[in-house]
């Protein structure tokens, strides 16, 4: 930040400049809101302006943005279009991801006086915020855009909310004696790298070295931190098996022989059977939540465990600690590596082969599936064939519900230059997200995971991509229902559901792949996997957006976990 004089300037030059300075490159919007500073950004920078078709795509694009790239993502909405906006930041949220909502609000001067489309929304932002600021003098512009970026990415990461004054914002236009001072430092995550102590990175080890059969679950932590290649070389020195959160996934590629898949509810069978055969869990960047310990089942309270996290209230909040380390993830490991007793390392090759052994008998229980040639195709072999045919350095955004599922269960990772991340709890958000992402990374390959539920939600957003250009490629499992709620539906009617209670989760049969060629994207339906990979590859050479329908089983129904 370099500190220079003020100079009169309308709130809309300031914001521009401000977000050109935080090198944000896209925002993604609902008109009408902040008009003036539109105009600005077309004149002093070269930052997209996405209309987009609802709030709640536009907060899910920024999102996928935030994740893909580390950067704050940035969306807005007019005061009538702020709680679609608002619900749209639960994802980001529970994932930790900085996301940066600006919207417009109330005029003090006419507050109460029934003007229209006018609500109070500040109360909703407030769950799901980190900061939650109402910016009613436009001099407070630069101060308020600043701890914006400072909240979002500093400790653990989070979305940021700035209500500004009038039903669109119109503050922007007003002028002040201001300088858009900007503070790179906090323009991603991590913005510092806060150094443990070092007794308790010692501790620590000593209680992991001496375990016989210890287990590291690692989970978003690791990922915002970069802290993938440390994780695993304290894994290889050490000799012990790795388990992931879903948030985690992309930590170790599925393929190394240390790796024991996804832990959890939407997991892995034979990562929860190692979790749960440890004497020692090592928490890693996790919250110890309820999906990734399958409602603390996977690994039961009172297994022995140490954690480390750069929050100290996650520390111990749901398995009591034999030791824990507060400290950012990738400078903890990189302690731990350099002082390892590599040693220890032998006493372990028995537990790391029963691991192993472990992961084998799921292959061999699932690899009929894997590569089954059934017609309406399996969703294990569609996984199976993306674990073969993604590039290395793709980026994959995956929804929650079955298709969070099979991804984390039956994907594999194969590159540590591949990323992966994944719905926090909402249907429908990986396809908004997977354009933000690409947004964000226009030189990698972006490949969306999705379910004919999910792309139903924001089907709209075909013709954005098309717009815009955004040249990711979605994958619909169409299976032509919500076939998640299956095994629920079957409960309460006794086992055998009748033609009417299918009502409940079933839809039309549609082609996805003619609507995508309607709205300006290449469309592709693929009913046998053996077209699937040349499919792929000719949606990742389209210089356009690509909808790749392919027609799965509604009677497939994803693994439980296995506690």
């Amino acid at each position: 930040m370099q500190i220079g004089h003020n100079r009169k300037m309308t709130g809309a030059q300031c914001l521009a400049d401000m977000l050109k300075g935080y090198g944000v490159s896209h925002v993604f919007h609902v008109p009408a809101v902040l008009r003036t500073t539109y105009a600005e950004m077309e004149r002093r920078t070269d930052i997209k302006r996405l209309h987009v078709h609802g709030e709640k795509a536009a907060a899910y694009m920024a999102d996928g943005y935030a994740r893909a790239s580390g950067r704050p993502g940035i969306c807005m909405a007019q005061v009538i279009g702020a709680l679609n906006l608002a619900a749209g930041l639960r994802d980001a949220w529970l994932a930790h991801s900085p996301v940066i909502a600006m919207t417009g609000g109330r005029e003090p001067k006419t507050k109460f006086r029934k003007v229209y489309q006018e609500i109070d929304d500040m109360p909703a932002f407030e769950p799901v915020t980190k900061f939650n600021a109402t910016v009613d003098d436009v001099a407070r512009f630069p101060d308020m855009v600043r701890q914006a970026f400072r909240t979002a990415v500093t400790g653990c990461p989070g979305p940021v909310h700035l209500q500004f004054r009038g039903n669109e914002g119109q503050i922007d236009a007003e002028e002040a004696d201001m300088e858009p001072l900007c503070e790179p430092q906090f323009a991603r995550v991590p913005a510092f790298r806060p150094e443990p102590d070092e007794a308790s990175v010692r501790a620590a080890l000593k209680i992991l070295q001496d375990a016989a059969r210890p287990v590291i679950v690692a989970g978003g932590g690791v990922r915002a931190s970069g802290a993938a290649a440390e994780l695993v070389a304290l894994a290889e020195a050490l000799q012990i098996p790795v388990a992931t959160s879903l948030n985690g996934k992309d930590s170790i590629p599925g393929n190394h022989p240390l790796s024991v898949g996804v832990a959890g509810t939407y997991s892995r069978e034979s990562a929860n059977k190692v979790v749960n055969a440890a004497d020692l869990v090592c928490f890693i960047g996790t919250e110890t939540g309820g999906m990734t310990t399958h409602f603390w089942a996977v690994p039961k309270i009172g297994v022995q465990a140490i954690q480390i996290d750069i929050e100290p209230e996650a520390l111990g909040r749901n398995y009591p600690l034999a030791a824990c380390v507060n400290g950012d993830a990738k400078v903890t490991l990189a302690r731990m590596l350099e002082i390892a007793d590599r040693s220890t390392a032998a006493k372990r090759h028995g537990w790391v082969a029963e691991a192993q052994k472990i992961c084998g008998e799921w292959q061999s229980k699932y690899k009929a599936a894997l590569q089954s040639d059934a017609v309406p195709i399996r969703p294990e072999r569609l996984c199976s064939e993306l674990s073969r045919h993604l590039p290395d350095d793709a980026i994959v955004v995956v929804d929650t519900g079955h298709a969070g599922m099979w991804m984390g269960g039956m994907f594999d990772l194969t590159s540590p230059r591949q990323s992966y991340v994944r719905s926090a709890g909402h249907l429908g958000w990986a396809f908004p997200a997977g354009l933000g992402a690409k947004c964000a990374c226009p030189a990698r390959p972006v490949l969306t995971f999705t379910g004919d539920a999910g792309f139903w939600y924001h089907i709209a957003e075909i013709e954005t991509a098309a717009r815009w250009g955004i040249n990711a490629v979605t994958v619909v499992n169409n299976n032509g229902g919500g076939n998640q709620s299956k095994r629920g539906f079957d409960r309460v009617y006794g086992g055998q559901q009748t033609p009417k209670a299918r009502e409940l989760w079933t839809f039309s049969k549609v082609d996805f792949a003619r609507i995508a060629e309607d709205m300006g994207a290449l469309g592709t339906r693929v009913e046998r996997a053996s077209a699937f990979p040349a499919a792929l590859a000719q949606a990742l050479a389209a210089n356009r957006p690509a909808i790749i329908d392919v027609v799965t089983d509604i009677e497939a129904l994803a693994p439980t976990a296995v506690a």
